[in-house]
């Protein structure tokens, strides 16, 4: 009879981390029905939340980054991470593990670190074009590296690297509805050009504030939106519209559940840069404008975004400079057919297909290795 396939899957803190993480597990799951999978995630973070909604088991570590402004504050930071250390080491000997997976985040550090040191095989997972201070630091102990961009020899052993792409949410690669649909189905004219606004499920201040600033240009425009604000400034953005007055071209919602809708939907998307999110762009040939985020940590989001500039699979425009010229660039393009076209063919060239399912593979042959 053959073993039971057992995964353990650390990390976390954002989306950007999370998604792929679960990805991976559904994929396993999808080739070993059987296979017992547990998450280890940081108290108070996202994870723990997220990743019960997608119907696995969660334990949280009480480890937290480094105050870099209030150094007096760290000698608590020193404690949890030791702690960590100790509650990580009890959950493997639990669970007994035959391979660990880390996707970054600070839960991943520990967890992982317990792992190599009992001789259990580790696989990263890197979804940024520029490494996380976690992952980087694990390298040395990991079997195998998921990476989603060219060079990243830069951080990590080249030996070890494998080129698997992110694990991007099924919907929206799945999607089939038409343009035309799409569009009807947020309540807009089938047969005019629009342009998404997307900030993430929080949103983004910088594009909310560039379209808030420029109502009288949305309003004129040969052109619709669909703008998601985000919860946390809809209420905010929606009175900014009231107050303006009506404006018939442009859809605003607080949260979008039907991404692949939306996608399809638009000639052209408006985004932050993180790594997910490119990921998508990339599978389903969607013309972008990045804007990425500067509160991150190593910029790596201007850094992603750079990844597709660089080959004209993008455009960029800087989150300082976005509320004077991100419309004005926006509706330039899009009324561009033939740059549509080929931001539209050469961000599809950079898609991954099947990312998670490739991960997958290649943790069910670390654990079946030492077996």
């Amino acid at each position: 009879m053959e073993k039971e396939l057992r995964v353990i899957i650390s990390g976390g803190g954002t989306g950007g981390h999370i998604f792929p993480a679960v990805s991976i597990a559904n994929a396993i799951k999808a080739k070993y029905p059987s296979a017992k999978i547990q998450f280890v995630g940081a108290l108070g973070r996202m994870e723990m939340q997220r990743v019960p909604a997608a119907g696995y088991n969660i334990k949280g570590l009480p480890i937290c980054g480094f105050d870099r402004k209030h150094l007096l504050k760290n000698i608590a930071v020193l404690f949890k991470i030791w702690k960590s250390e100790r509650m990580a080491k009890k959950i493997v000997k639990d669970f007994k593990p035959m391979v660990a997976v880390g996707v970054g985040g600070y839960a991943s550090g520990p967890t992982l670190n317990v792992c190599a040191s009992m001789g259990i095989p580790c696989l990263i997972q890197e979804q940024n074009s520029y490494a996380g201070v976690t992952n980087k630091l694990l390298a040395k102990k990991a079997s195998k590296i998921c990476v989603a961009y060219e060079g990243m020899e830069r951080f990590f052993p080249a030996d070890k690297i494998i080129m698997t792409g992110n694990p991007v949410r099924q919907n929206v690669v799945d999607a089939t509805i038409s343009k035309e649909d799409a569009r009807v189905k947020f309540g807009l004219d089938p047969n005019k050009k629009t342009i998404l606004l997307v900030g993430g499920s929080l949103g983004a201040r910088t594009i909310n504030e560039s379209m808030r600033q420029h109502l009288d240009k949305v309003k004129s425009a040969d052109v619709q939106f669909i703008w998601q604000t985000g919860k946390y400034y809809n209420t905010e953005m929606n009175q900014a519209v009231k107050d303006f007055g009506d404006i018939s071209n442009l859809k605003v919602l607080d949260f979008i559940s039907d991404m692949g809708a939306a996608y399809r939907a638009a000639d052209l998307v408006i985004s932050r840069a993180g790594a997910s999110s490119i990921s998508e762009f990339c599978l389903i040939g969607k013309a972008v404008i990045l804007v990425p985020s500067p509160n991150v940590a190593e910029d790596h989001q201007t850094k992603n975004a750079m990844a597709l500039v660089d080959k004209d699979a993008a455009i960029y425009v800087k989150d300082a400079e976005a509320p004077d010229l991100l419309l004005d660039k926006a509706l330039e393009i899009v009324h561009n057919d033939a740059k549509l076209a080929s931001l539209t063919e050469n961000i599809k060239k950079l898609g991954l297909k099947d990312s998670a399912d490739v991960i997958a593979d290649e943790v069910i042959k670390l654990a079946w290795r030492k077996q």
